[in-house]
């Protein structure tokens, strides 16, 4: 995926009309070049726009009622140049309904000492004004992120950066339609899940259609769409011999490909952007989509196998966080373990739909038997996952509340070549360590099935699981398993009393 400069956050700046006219244009003035630098910045990806200084309620009230309604606008910023009364700010605030972000800064970097007098005092005491912001914030319990800082700091334009990221994840997940092939798997617990509380708390729409109802539409691709998918596949992978223009195994690529022709048809014309398939309802389908899913989500579409909708709504929003940025986002499954002492690893793979954005080679174009399913053998592409720092993140359904379950890990190469396992995979190490790590997912309730990416870091989920209202578990170097239980008991009494009566 790449980055969309179509959306916005607006860079709103509070003031008052007490200093005079020659004070407000300077505002105005330090205002707009603050928020050129930041959407000059690489780190974000959305424009950054400027709005006028507000210096009223009903002003205040108007530009954030305007944020919300602004389907282009992902995200408020906000920075009290001077002294703003916050009192004004009030029902504007809790009209908000987009991420905010609090900005501690002001024009100058270093200070003037020969040259300060009380106009210059008067005009920048964001020192002062953003304090008395920041209360009224925090008496009414509104969510934000707060970055202080000079915007010349490369540290604040990373982190106002993460913070825009997870606000355009925010902003797809409202909205997100979802379409499932077919139910989930039979007699399994964590792909289950409340379909009316997610779409209430996040916004995704999630509705079942029948496979056959896209097997009419695979039936019905064009011989020549198949035959401009095979050859881009020659050009893309290293296909197997079998598969090639007169290998004994070429018409299961072109039915591959039929399905890829045919699934990205369906789910276009929709206008759905996730989807789930599962192995136990396959209709009319002669393969269970392996290849075809696996180049969807490589366009950043959704998917979750086995009709887990709920992973598949996470690979979508986190691909749409980590656009453009190196590294890539999968849906993954912990499959087992390397339990040697001083060596243990988690070895990740799935049935066939591991994304082709987290390989560390150019992908392999095989077909191999599939024991589940009872379809004809699939096409799939087969790779080893770049090595690199990564997070891995499921999404929990604890009937009450959701919650994110996250894991800091480290991809690193297989110990030995897998020859015999015809799946793409990625090995991890995660932390602190294997046993902690796996004694805390398991305590928390996290999932099998997980996002995996190689592009993201902790702090992208933090903040996106700030926006949505979400708790986040996360594991990580400092994590111990005692700690780990206290805070699941704190956060469950915590949750409880928000939910309130």
């Amino acid at each position: 995926m790449t980055q969309n400069k179509q959306q916005e956050i607006w860079f709103l700046t509070g003031s008052q009309h007490l200093y005079g006219p020659e004070v407000l244009d300077q505002v105005a003035a330090n205002s707009a070049e603050i928020a050129s630098k930041l959407d000059a910045s690489p780190q974000l990806p959305v424009r950054v726009v400027t709005k006028p200084v507000l210096t009223g309620g009903d002003a205040i009230r108007r530009a954030l009622l305007d944020a919300t309604a602004d389907d282009a606008c992902v995200g408020v910023i906000a920075w009290m140049h001077t002294f703003s009364p916050a009192k004004m700010w009030i029902t504007g605030l809790d009209a908000l309904r987009k991420p905010l972000l609090h900005l501690h800064t002001q024009a100058n970097q270093a200070l003037p000492w020969a040259e300060i007098d009380m106009d210059f005092m008067n005009l920048n005491q964001a020192a002062h004004g953003d304090r008395e912001f920041a209360a009224v914030q925090t008496r009414m319990g509104v969510t934000r992120k707060t970055v202080a800082g000079h915007v010349d700091d490369p540290e604040v334009a990373r982190r106002v950066g993460v913070w825009a990221r997870a606000a355009l994840g925010r902003a797809e997940m409202t909205g997100l339609k979802l379409a499932r092939f077919g139910d989930n798997m039979r007699n399994v617990a964590v792909t289950e899940g409340d379909k009316v509380e997610a779409e209430r708390r996040f916004g995704v729409s999630v509705n079942t259609w029948g496979v056959n109802d896209l097997v009419a539409v695979i039936d019905a691709v064009a011989d020549g769409d198949v035959d401009a998918l095979v050859q881009e596949y020659a050009d893309t992978y290293d296909v197997s011999p079998a598969l090639l223009p007169g290998g004994d195994r070429h018409e299961s690529l072109r039915y591959g490909a039929r399905i890829e022709a045919g699934l990205r048809g369906f789910l276009a014309e929709g206008g759905f952007t996730a989807f789930t398939t599962n192995f136990e309802d396959l209709g009319g389908l002669r393969q269970l989509p392996g290849l075809a899913v696996q180049r969807l989500m490589a366009d950043g579409y959704g998917f979750g196998g086995e009709g887990d909708w709920k992973t598949s709504v996470m690979v979508r929003t986190l691909k749409t966080v980590a656009a453009g940025l190196p590294g890539g986002t999968s849906f993954m499954e912990d499959y087992t373990y390397h339990l040697v002492p001083g060596e243990e690893k988690i070895l990740g793979a799935h049935m066939l739909e591991v994304c082709p954005s987290i390989a560390g080679e150019r992908p392999r174009l095989e077909i191999h038997p599939l024991g589940i399913g009872g379809r004809e053998d699939p096409v799939r592409l087969v790779f080893d996952a770049a090595p690199g720092d990564a997070v891995v993140l499921g999404l929990a359904d604890l009937g009450e509340r959701f919650r994110f379950v996250a894991n800091e890990v480290e991809v690193v190469p297989p110990d030995a070549p897998l020859p015999n396992l015809p799946v793409a995979r990625a090995v991890w190490r995660p932390a602190p360590d294997l046993r902690t790590s796996t004694e805390g997912w398991l305590m928390a309730g996290g999932p099998h099935h997980t996002v995996l990416s190689t592009a993201l870091t902790a702090e992208h989920l933090e903040d996106l699981a700030e926006m949505t209202g979400t708790e986040l578990v996360l594991i990580d170097a400092d994590t111990t398993v005692r700690g780990l239980a206290k805070e699941l008991r704190w956060n469950a009494a915590y949750h409880r009393l928000a939910q309130g009566l």
